[in-house]
């Protein structure tokens, strides 16, 4: 079982806007079917950690909630819960919560959401295995930093997905 950060990013190294958009990204042109695309990645995964703002926007963005994975939302304010969905809002300890995604994936991986601080806070456990950087063509200047720690990655794969460059990463030591 891996525990994956998969994201897209724009060339500046922001996930998101100052305003938590990611309608920069949609304009984008990405093959589903390219390498490195999220149909063949999300194959793989057994349950998801979701940062407040990801969900908070994948609610007001999309009128049905796509994934069948269990969801665990990590805030400490006071959300909804998504009707349907197997969404979990939670204030405890990451490694806790850990333990319960990894019974929850059944064998299967684990996908940090967004968020890029709340991948930090699993890498700094030691719990973040991967992480995949989907480069977009754009420079948004400000926003939310894809990760806002010092890590060091070891490249294991690249590929080009119509414009945007792809590279799968380990997380090294």
């Amino acid at each position: 079982m891996t525990t994956h950060f998969y994201t897209a990013t724009s060339l500046d190294g922001f996930i998101a806007t100052p305003e938590h958009s990611l309608d920069w990204l949609l304009k984008q042109d990405f093959d589903e079917e390219g390498p490195m695309a999220y149909p063949a990645f999300i194959e793989g995964i057994g349950a998801l950690a979701m940062g407040a703002s990801t969900y908070e926007w994948l609610r007001k963005h999309d009128s049905v909630w796509s994934y069948e994975q269990p969801t665990w939302v990590f805030t400490h304010r006071a959300l909804e819960t998504t009707e349907g969905a197997d969404v979990r809002i939670t204030q405890a300890n990451i490694r806790d919560v850990y333990a319960e995604m990894t019974a929850a994936a059944n064998g299967k991986d684990l996908w940090i959401v967004g968020g890029g601080d709340l991948a930090g806070q699993f890498a700094d456990q030691g719990l973040l295995d991967e992480v995949w950087l989907q480069y977009a063509p754009v420079m948004l200047g400000a926003g939310a930093p894809v990760l806002p720690r010092a890590l060091n990655l070891e490249l294991i794969e690249l590929a080009r997905n119509r414009s945007f460059l792809c590279g799968r990463y380990r997380v090294a030591g």
